[in-house]
């Protein structure tokens, strides 16, 4: 047998990919460059990055079978190759003054690159955690969370030490390496392998493992009501923390009174919310479960949202903003582990594809119905009050996943009574 790889090495490979595609969130600095560079439109500038979330959510969906049948590291090397051809791509189509160029490298090249570095390193530390899922999946989408807070003092130096394109060209190839690098130490663990002291913790009772409650395809998956039911969940806590995101600032000013700067300064705090809660709720989830941690995110947001109209105190209303970014993040963290619990690691990458086309929809859905609402109403109310019904759908769909997980349950003792060998009378009375 060869030398078992180090799972911790594994989670540092995991955050050093999604550090690396999490920059994705820092799109917002090159906003102002090229608008004033080229003239061009917000809106046409803001698309890039909705194509880069597009591309995200339905990479992921077709290549998830490409993960599972490949491996993790052809996987990641492939996404290393379709991000860092999109980043530098973009460089090229910035010396070129070309938009489209722009869309088909950063949105389209990068966007696949994103969905499948997304997927990669996720399905493997499922596997790699069975004792700690929560923590695990947290880490590297904490990474996620976390990147453009590194990346986007960078990139902003870079644009005014050597301009946009060389800055696209420099990060693209740095993306590249480290992905790559990160790639190659990727790889599943070995058939029934667990952790030292699994069984262990196990037997003692000290600990109880959550034990997966079935082991299907992703054909199979989609099958069942219990991923509609996540899927749906997942976009509906995706479009309320999206549409939060995009309206913050102003909401700000116009609900707490606070200045632009202050404004600024909260959207900047957002991030580091938004990355604590995909660690923090996460490996709370190890403990009380995930069903239980995704009702406690929907109830917290359905009070927010209810109450953030009214929050007039700057104090206050960032508290309740910040919480709930906290939940948007910890619903992207706690998901590869509730899918492993509900379906299994059989094909998890594949399932969680499927799941994740719910960003895709959702980063579409989210800010698009912000903004409307905002232009046929005087006030943020209308959009606030709408996403709280949404929660409480959310809320329902929590309890109705929870039922249909208690009676799997059941149908799964039922079996393991039937499959227990009886011992026969005679044979118990000669012992």
């Amino acid at each position: 047998m060869g030398k078992i790889k180090n799972r911790w090495l594994i989670a540092a490979s995991a955050v050093g990919i999604h550090i690396s595609i999490g920059s994705v969130y820092a799109w917002s600095v090159f906003t102002k460059p090229l608008i004033q560079k080229f003239g061009w439109e917000l809106a046409d500038t803001q698309f890039t990055f909705s194509l880069a979330i597009f591309f995200l959510g339905i990479s992921a969906a077709f290549l998830g079978h490409y993960l599972e049948k490949k491996g993790p590291r052809k996987s990641g090397l492939l996404a290393a190759i379709f991000f860092g051809i999109g980043i530098a791509g973009s460089g090229l189509a910035i010396y070129l003054e070309s938009i489209y160029l722009l869309y088909l490298f950063y949105g389209v090249f990068g966007g696949i690159g994103l969905g499948l570095g997304y997927i990669t390193p996720v399905s493997t530390l499922v596997k790699w955690f069975p004792d700690k899922r929560g923590l695990a999946t947290g880490l590297a989408i904490m990474g996620f969370g976390f990147a453009a807070l590194i990346s986007s003092p960078v990139i902003v130096y870079l644009i005014s030490a050597v301009g946009i394109a060389s800055t696209f060209f420099i990060m693209g190839g740095l993306y590249f390496i480290i992905i790559f690098f990160s790639s190659l130490y990727l790889a599943p663990p070995p058939k029934d392998w667990v952790p030292k002291g699994f069984h262990a913790t196990e037997a003692s009772g000290k600990k109880r493992v959550q034990q997966d409650l079935s082991q299907l395809t992703a054909n199979e998956a989609v099958k069942t009501k219990r991923f509609w039911y996540l899927w749906l969940m997942l976009f509906i806590n995706i479009s309320c923390g999206i549409a939060i995101i995009s309206v913050a600032s102003p909401m700000a000013q116009e609900y707490a009174g606070m200045t632009v700067v202050a404004a600024a300064t909260m959207v900047g705090i957002m991030g580091l919310f938004n990355g604590a809660g995909r660690i923090g709720w996460a490996s709370f989830s190890d403990y009380i479960g995930r069903p239980a941690m995704y009702t406690i995110f929907f109830a917290i947001q359905v009070v927010a949202f209810f109450i953030l109209p009214t929050a007039t105190n700057p104090i206050v209303f960032q508290g309740i903003i910040f919480l709930i970014l906290s939940c948007y993040g910890g619903g992207f963290a706690t998901i590869p582990a509730y899918i492993g619990d509900v379906f299994g690691t059989k094909q998890l990458g594949a399932i969680h594809g499927y799941i994740l086309t719910a960003w895709a929809a959702a980063g579409m859905a989210g800010p698009l119905f912000a903004a409307w609402t905002r232009t046929v109403s005087d006030n943020y109310n209308v959009t606030l009050y709408f996403f709280a019904g949404l929660l409480v759908v959310a809320l329902i769909f929590s309890f109705l996943i929870q039922r249909d997980i208690k009676k799997l349950k059941a149908k799964n003792l039922k079996t393991e009574i039937k499959a227990e060998p009886v011992t026969p009378v005679l044979e118990v009375l000669e012992s």
